[in-house]
């Protein structure tokens, strides 16, 4: 595929209700992005991309090197795809924020048959659940382990930085793709990154890289997505039966670092897999508090609960549950505290368009996997940002599970 290199900015009609990249880039699905200047910029696909949006428009223009590198996450084989266009950015645009579901269509769905989520959407609108590359996904929430957002983006930096390719700059700050699993199979990996303080994360990064590229066969990541929300591009694999959501959680169980959390936010993110629901501290707040689910509040958190947490969401909200989910997963957050009770409001950013296309607790020993399994909150996404390390520290006195 020839270079991408676009720098006029061009748009795509899409209203803050379809897509809102200020919430939606913020809620701890992705950890690379980075806004400067009022632009949200981040490499997809070898490509070096700027966002902004108004209230009728996403913006986007796109810088990309001489060459494209690989994909992070190759296909058995590629579609013939005669006459591409040689910029798809588009297509990655609509296909990265899931742009082929109506999201006004399954909010009102939603809101019909939960009033909780009806009460709370309206402060929310526009969240959508990224679909990101699979193996981005893994190792960027195998990185969330008992983390905060902020502690996750410095590491998946990190890893950019120091094994992904240079894909381009912005005014000084230097933009990496991310890190293919051949680039993190190495013998020296592990004790580099504990070096740049990855703790026990360094060994389960390591080591399910190793797997990726030694144990399983070319395409079995990219096996897993859902036949119904494919990859980008579009790709041809072949497969022994028809892949369910459920295979795909206890295959990536099999992976070192990985619990029913971690396999569900990659499902989710990743996958493509909408009914998974990641379960949290977050979420099992939410669970108890707004559903009433479960009679007893406890501290352990077995697999059987995790499980009966997620069926007891998906029979409210049917087979994007985790979408519904992420909206008042987000509410739930101390980061979004203001626009919870009404007080945010959304700046309206001017723009110029050149040119128009289409208006269209991080150091502590590892356990063992198999016991890790046993408590599916070891794993839980701390997303809210602190501004000290005093605010980092946990409370001893902590009511639902452990985290």
């Amino acid at each position: 595929m020839p270079p991408v290199h676009v720098p006029e900015w061009r748009r795509l009609p899409l209203s803050l209700t379809d897509l809102c990249i200020e919430t939606t880039l913020r809620c701890g699905q992705s950890f690379r992005w980075r806004k400067i200047n009022d632009e949200w910029n981040c490499v997809l696909h070898g490509r070096l991309l700027s966002l902004k949006q108004d209230k009728s428009h996403l913006h986007y223009r796109v810088l990309s090197p001489k060459t494209i590198p690989a994909a992070l996450t190759p296909p058995l084989s590629l579609q013939d795809e005669p006459g591409t266009s040689s910029d798809d950015t588009e297509g990655l645009l609509r296909h990265y924020f899931s742009l082929k579901h109506d999201l006004t269509v399954l909010y009102d769905q939603w809101s019909k048959s939960d009033p909780n989520f009806r009460k709370k959407a309206p402060k929310f609108t526009g969240i959508r659940i990224l679909s990101q590359d699979p193996w981005e996904a893994l190792i960027g929430f195998i990185c969330s382990s008992n983390n905060n957002i902020s502690r996750i983006s410095q590491m998946v930096h990190k890893l950019c930085k120091h094994y992904g390719p240079l894909i381009g700059h912005i005014e000084d700050e230097a933009f990496h793709d991310f890190p293919t699993p051949q680039a993190l199979s190495g013998k020296k990996v592990e004790a580099h990154l504990r070096e740049l303080g990855f703790g026990y994360r360094a060994k389960y990064i390591a080591e399910t890289a190793r797997i990726i590229t030694e144990d399983k066969p070319d395409g079995w990541l990219e096996s897993l997505v859902s036949p119904e929300n494919p990859s980008w591009p579009a790709t041809k694999i072949a497969k022994d039966a028809e892949v369910t959501y459920r295979h795909a959680h206890e295959e990536l169980l099999l992976l070192s670092g990985v619990g029913p959390k971690v396999a569900d936010c990659v499902c989710l993110m990743g996958l493509g897999w909408g009914e998974a629901v990641p379960v949290d501290t977050h979420v099992w707040q939410i669970a108890q508090r707004d559903y009433k689910f479960g009679k007893v509040k406890t501290k352990t958190f077995s697999k059987a609960m995790y499980d009966s947490v997620g069926d007891h969401f998906r029979k409210i909200w049917g087979q994007h549950a985790g979408w519904a989910q992420s909206v008042l997963f987000t509410a739930n957050l101390k980061s979004f505290s203001e626009q919870a009770s009404g007080k945010a409001e959304i700046v309206e950013v001017k723009i110029e368009v050149e040119r128009v296309e289409k208006d269209a607790s991080a150091d502590r020993p590892a356990t063992h996997p198999r016991k890790r399994r046993r408590i599916a909150l070891a794993e839980t996404v701390k997303i809210e940002q602190h501004t000290s390390t005093e605010t980092e520290r946990p409370k001893r006195k902590r009511r639902g599970p452990k985290e």
